[in-house]
């Protein structure tokens, strides 16, 4: 089964910040890079945080009295408002991701964070590229054709089904399974796996089971053949 990584999606050319940078310096290269949030890495490169507009903020909140709401989120601003150095106004550590992690692990460890960029780290923990939502998302541009494929792939491969009696269609990422099998009960793990294909949007189930109206009637039997007891 494909699966992108981080690093087939990640920016390479990074722009990061030393520790020792300073609030003015900061900003400056924020607006020239024309993005809201930078790694801030030690003298051997090791990324130890991450700077954002929201940690600058707090400096000017603080200059125009304006309070954060939450005893924590105060006294971290607080703070913050009082340092002029990367080393200071950082967010540490630093939420950051490997290589040769998947694209999904990117995303659930982007929304478990609520963060929108992840700074990816070799394995001694230098900075190495950066990954966005944006490039995140960017495996849904993947091509219908390709989606139906694997697919196709799966069903006639992994569940040995006929493809002549199960079509698979793929429109904007939506895949739609119809057809007959004979063992119902491997449907949910079919359906699992399709969901699992990279770039898939969603499943919609149009399976039939050449036996169903023989179960129905059989249960129906079953029940009514049930006779009352005499005490």
């Amino acid at each position: 089964m494909k699966r992108t990584t981080v690093a087939d999606v990640m920016t390479r050319t990074v722009v990061a910040v030393l520790e020792g940078a300073e609030f003015k310096e900061i900003v400056e290269v924020m607006r020239n890079a024309h993005i809201s949030a930078l790694p801030v890495l030690d003298s051997e490169h090791h990324v130890i945080g991450v700077v954002s507009e929201g940690d600058l903020l707090a400096k000017e909140a603080k200059a125009a009295g304006r309070r954060a709401a939450g005893p924590r989120r105060r006294a971290a601003d607080e703070e913050k408002a009082d340092e002029v150095l990367a080393a200071g106004l950082m967010t540490r550590p630093a939420v950051t991701i490997g290589r040769d992690a998947t694209v999904p692990d990117a995303a659930s460890l982007m929304s478990a964070r609520r963060v929108r960029r992840l700074p990816v780290v070799d394995d001694w923990g230098h900075l190495i590229g950066i990954v966005s939502r944006v490039d995140v998302l960017s495996v849904f541009s993947r091509e219908d054709s390709e989606i139906r494929d694997e697919v196709t792939d799966i069903v006639t491969r992994k569940f040995a089904l006929d493809p002549h009696t199960v079509e698979i269609s793929v429109r904007s990422g939506i895949v739609t399974v119809t057809g007959k099998v004979e063992i119902q009960a491997s449907t949910p793990y079919l359906l699992d796996d399709i969901r699992h294909v990279e770039a898939v949007v969603d499943v919609r189930d149009r399976l039939s089971y050449p036996h169903e109206d023989h179960c129905d009637n059989a249960e129906f039997f079953a029940v009514s053949s049930v006779q009352p007891v005499q005490a």
